[in-house]
């Protein structure tokens, strides 16, 4: 039963994937089209100073975000600040061009960072610790804009399906953290058994790794220091590009109030984890363009400032990611052509020190021509002058 449904199951897959995108598509995307068309006027009203100032906004939420990647790698393992950040703008660029792409921009960054001399545990922890504590601090947000929203604009429908998205959310986190940390046997045990019925999973594998990441999760909270720097750099990540919403809003005229910007965003981007559309895409224009109408936002603004965003936002690191990635492929080949290089070089002195090592300790075992010429038998007769040749002795 099990090998006829195997092959079927990625065709399945990519149907109900498809299904989804279209769903996307027409309920969420088409609808904005006449709003685009009626917003152009305002181009010609753009603040133009305004827009570098959010690009950088947007340039240091990412920076934020490799920092914090290299905040919870071991301390003096972590790669150059450059090789992660290279590494992270690959995972974007591919988390951007693929349905769920953050299972596969993870897979990505993984693999990266392991060729870069991460260990295989240390790497995959960052990147989980790294991907749940940021949805937390990201839900957290959310609650405090929709704690100071609610009493002055009223509720809105999607407020209770993301505050409800991240109570789930949170509890499956600290439940995981918790039974990690205080029963590290038992929740190995737990997931062990979980690995052995599911196919193509080393049970014993899951065993181990999951006794490591235990391990570096016991060492993480001895670490109150590390943990405090890793929530402001995830801080940073999440109110850098949020502000870069802002300022691109903005450009065109109308500055929306904190509180909006906070829930609009936020909720945006709890929407934007269901994986439909690669990265969101669809989902986060559809969320934020009508709440920042919420807020008071005129449409053409709102339309034109998410679109500008969505732009260096969501755009623009799939060919700035591509170019991060070759570039991390060429310093691979070329650290391997200069370990073979080096190889060579030192390939010749190696085998000559060998030789002449060889050649010393076979002269110090060979025995000189008398001693040979005594254990066979043989009378060494003196010379004339009751001399004897020098090698005799």
């Amino acid at each position: 039963m099990a090998t006829s449904r195997t092959p079927l199951a990625a065709p399945v897959r990519r149907v109900i994937q498809l299904l989804l995108v279209g769903f996307v598509v027409i309920y969420f995307v088409l609808p904005q089209i006449p709003k685009v068309r009626d917003s152009l006027h305002l181009l010609g009203k753009v603040d133009l100073r305004l827009v570098p100032l959010a690009v950088a906004l947007e340039a240091a939420s990412i920076c934020c975000y490799s920092n914090l990647t290299r905040a919870l790698l071991p301390r003096g393992q972590s790669p150059p600040f450059f090789t992660v950040l290279r590494v992270q703008l690959s995972t974007l660029a591919l988390s951007h061009v693929v349905p769920g792409g953050a299972a596969v921009g993870g897979a990505l960054g993984f693999r990266l960072l392991t060729r870069n001399g991460i260990k295989g545990t240390d790497a995959a922890f960052a990147m989980a610790t790294q991907g749940m504590g940021s949805a937390v601090v990201l839900n957290l947000l959310l609650w405090l804009g929709l704690v100071v929203s609610i009493p002055l604009r009223g509720f809105n429908p999607l407020y209770g399906t993301a505050a409800l998205l991240g109570v789930l959310l949170i509890g499956g986190f600290s439940t995981m953290v918790v039974l990690l940390v205080r029963g590290e046997e038992r929740a190995a045990r737990i997931l062990r058994a979980v690995a052995g019925r599911i196919p193509f999973l080393d049970e014993d594998k899951v065993y181990e790794i999951a006794l490591r990441l235990a391990g570096r999760l016991q060492t993480l909270a001895r670490e109150p220091d590390l943990i405090r720097r890793a929530i402001v750099w995830d801080l940073g990540f999440w109110l850098g590009t949020a502000t870069a919403l802002w300022v691109f809003v903005g450009a065109f005229g109308y500055w929306v109030p904190v509180y909006g910007l906070v829930v609009a965003f936020g909720l945006a981007y709890v929407m934007a984890a269901l994986p439909i559309t690669p990265a969101g895409l669809g989902l986060v224009e559809a969320v934020l363009i009508p709440l920042l109408t919420f807020f008071g936002v005129p449409v053409g603004a709102a339309t034109l400032g998410v679109l500008a965003y969505r732009l260096v936002n969501f755009w623009l690191p799939i060919p700035i990611g591509g170019l991060a990635y070759l570039s991390l492929q060429v310093d691979e080949a070329r650290a391997e052509a200069e370990t073979e290089a080096d190889q060579r070089r030192e390939g010749k002195p190696r085998r000559e020190r060998e030789l002449r090592r060889l050649a010393e300790e076979s002269m110090q075992r060979t025995e000189d021509r008398r001693a040979w010429a005594e254990r066979h038998g043989l009378r060494v007769q003196p010379r004339p002058d009751n001399t004897f040749d020098p090698a005799e002795d």
